[in-house]
This record gives structure tokens, sequence and C-alpha cells, in this order.
């Protein structure tokens, strides 16, 4: 009866048994002769082979949505590294703190600090040529150029804020543009300030501290940065605001390589009335929705790739439906219900397996080719960076890879044992 059977085990896979008799080896022996075998060329094969493309895409897009993200978060965070320090020391109550409630030479003793800055913003009033608008004033102190590697995105000029006794204003690009700024030569900026303890409605004019210097400095960020902030001595700041000695913050940069031992020992110098936050603690908030809009965009990636799956129930449904006859074989020689199921879902998690992994190929390739070549660019010559940012981090690829491998396993299960009862087909 084995012999006149219309569709009957390959003779190869027949000798595979004699020489590999390991009962666990049998679903695998069968579902890889069921796939790879040239004697069976039907259109359950071309229905798979277009599965295995079917799930190829959606993983491989995973994997650079994911990396476009990252490239992304690791522009945003490059922008605001020019701004946000490494730590910054900041008062647990109100604005402003004396610069002496702070030692200063304790806390560049310890190990692992780099630099050192005090800081001081408020918001003020710009105006150039009869144009205006607002910013906040950082006023730093000369130690401010060793916390901040500024030279790299000052387009225009310089970024020092004091030449001897001369003050200087560096701006962005942006408000450069907004105050009607053309050139350095001739780019004297009039600050408004509100004064602090007096107020007079006769004389509106005596209620601001005014100050007029001149920019010598442009810089080059995102389009916030460049709206928001402008840079300026510290000194100046102090005389603009009215806070002589007082700063806003005190900044800090660490040495390479170290750890959150010193982010503690920075807080217990600092003090009780001083709270340390990191550069990611400073913009939690939007740091926060950034990962929420990486991880929604990984769910609808998800989704899309749980509906392209079902190509591959489709594809295993139909197998199961082909080789009956060989189902009835293997009953006959002696396999249960379980090791049936085995070969089938075996054969589901071949189809799943070779279009993860050329997705996966797809993808890591895809990305490190952006990566390092920037092969697509964006079409904007006002944007940091010409080509779009990507960034391949394993641990995605891990997490797709287990994504990927618990849908194939439920889909798999749930249509084998939906087609393969146990008394039959």
């Amino acid at each position: 009866q084995v012999r006149s059977a219309p569709d009957p085990l390959p003779r190869r896979g027949l000798r595979d048994l004699r020489s590999n008799p390991s009962p666990a080896m049998l679903p695998q022996l069968f579902a890889r002769r069921y796939l790879f075998s040239s004697q069976s060329r039907s259109v359950v094969n071309l229905i798979s082979g277009l599965s295995v493309a079917a799930v190829a895409m959606p993983v491989a897009a995973m994997i650079i949505l994911l990396s476009v993200f990252n490239g992304f978060e690791s522009l945003v965070k490059s922008m605001y590294s020019a701004f946000d320090a490494d730590l910054t020391i900041s008062p647990r109550q109100g604005q402003t703190f004396a610069q002496r409630d702070l030692d200063t030479a304790a806390l560049a003793r310890i190990p692992g600090v780099g630099a050192l800055s005090f800081t001081l913003e408020q918001s003020a009033l710009l105006e150039h040529g009869g144009r205006q608008a607002t910013a906040t004033i950082r006023g730093v102190d000369d130690a401010y150029g060793a916390v901040f590697q500024l030279g790299d995105v000052v387009s225009a000029g310089e970024w020092r804020v004091r030449l001897g006794d001369l003050e200087r204003l560096v701006v962005g690009q942006s408000m450069a543009w907004m105050l009607g700024i053309r050139s350095l030569a001739d780019a004297d900026v009039t600050l408004y300030a509100v004064r602090r303890g007096s107020f007079s409605s006769l004389l509106p004019l005596e209620n601001y501290t005014r100050r007029t210097e001149p920019v010598g400095g442009v810089y080059t960020l995102d389009l916030e940065t460049e709206r928001t902030y402008v840079l300026a001595s510290l000194r100046l700041a102090q005389e603009l605001f009215g806070y002589p000695g007082r700063a806003s913050a005190l900044v800090v940069r660490l040495a390479p390589g170290a750890d959150a031992a010193v982010r503690k020992a920075v807080a217990a110098a600092a003090g009780d009335g001083f709270r340390v936050r990191t550069r990611d603690e400073l913009r939690a908030s939007f740091y926060r929705i950034m990962t929420y809009e990486k991880w929604g965009i990984f769910f609808i990636a998800l989704l899309v790739l749980i509906i392209a799956s079902f190509s591959v129930v489709g594809a295993l449904a139909m197998l199961i439906v082909e080789k009956r006859d060989d189902i009835s074989t293997l009953r006959a020689l002696g396999a249960d219900t379980g090791l049936v199921r085995a070969v089938f879902r075996t054969e589901g998690f071949l189809i799943c397996g070779l279009g993860a992994v050329a997705g996966m190929t797809l993808g890591v390739a895809a990305t490190l080719a952006q990566q390092y070549f920037g092969l697509i660019e964006i079409p904007a010559e006002t944007f940091l960076t010409k080509s779009y940012p990507v960034e391949f981090r394993p641990t995605d690829l891990a997490v797709v890879a287990a994504s990927f491998a618990a849908v194939a396993a439920l889909l798999s299960n749930i249509t084998v044992r939906s087609m393969i009862k146990t008394d039959r087909l």
C-alpha cells in the first residue's frame, strides 16, 4: 500500500530516516524535504516562496523604521548637547542663587568632573533695525567654552562673548534673520530687560534696563534653539537683569568614562539646597514623547507584519491539503497526531524563518548603508544633516526577531491544530 500511494515520501528522505532514526529530527527532515526538494515543485511551493517575500518586507521595514527613529533621536540629543550640559546644578527654590553658595573648588576636585561654568538665564526683548523679538539671554562666564564645544556650530564670527572689556552677543541663525541681521559689520542689537523693584506708568522706558551690544557670532542648530537662546557674558547678564553676583545654574562637563557615582558625589557636594539633573532629565518629557512615538510606530509595523503573516497561514493550509496522502502514509507507518502536527508546524517555522532572515538581512544592510554612506539625502538646505539620520542598534534587531518569532509560533500552531485533528485530517 505504501508503494501505491499517489504521493509517496521521497526515496532520499526514507534513506535519511534510516540514517537519522531520532524522532526529534523527523519533523525537521520532512519539513525541509517538502520545502526544498526538487521533486516537490508545485503551486504550493510557489505560494510558500511568495509568503517568504511577504514576511521579509515588513521585517525589513520594522528594522529600518526603528533605525530612523534612533538616528533622529541621536541627532536631537547632539543638538541639545550644545546647550544642555552633562550635569546641571540649579537651586531647589527660586530662580537664582549666590555664586558663593557653591564650592566650585570642591566640585572640581571630584574625580570625573571635567569643567564647571556659571550661567544666568532670563528673558529679554531684542531690537535691531526696527525689528523686535523675544529670546532667552544666557549669560556665561569665561569657563563656558570648556563645558560646551561651540566652535563646530558657529557659522559666522566666533562664539566668544567677551574680548577684554568688550561685550559681544552670539545669536542663532534664525534669530539673526528675524532681526534682519545680514552682516556682522553692522549688527548692534539693543537688549531690554524688565527692571526689578521699580515700575512707572508715566515713563515706561524707565521700567526697562537697556543695553546695546554688537553681535560677534552666529550659531546654527535646530530652529527652536536658534530662536530661543542668545549668548552673552555673565557680567552683562547680571547687570542687565539686576542680579549682581548671582547665577541661575552651574553647568558641569563630565570627563570621559564618568559613571553615575560622579553625579551622586556632585549632588552631595552641592548640598540639599540644589538639585542635580542630567541632560536627559532636563528634557525628560520630550525624550519620553520620542520613545512613545518610536514604539507606537513599532506596534503599527508589527500589525502590518501580522497581516502579512497570514500569507504563511494560507500557504501552510494549502500544503496540508496537498500532502493529505502523505499524512495517511505517516499514520499507517505509526506516526501519531503529535508527530504529524510537528512536521507541518516546523514547515511553518521554516517559511517564517526564511522570511525573517531575508528581511533582517535586507533591513540591516539598508540601514548600515544609509548610516555610513548617506545614500538618501534630505531635500532641504537648511537642515543640520544632508542625509536622513539612521542608527542601527542590535537591541532593535533582537526585539523585532523576538516579536516575529512569537507571531510565527502562534499562527503556525493555530493553523496546524485547527486543520490536523486527532482522528482525521
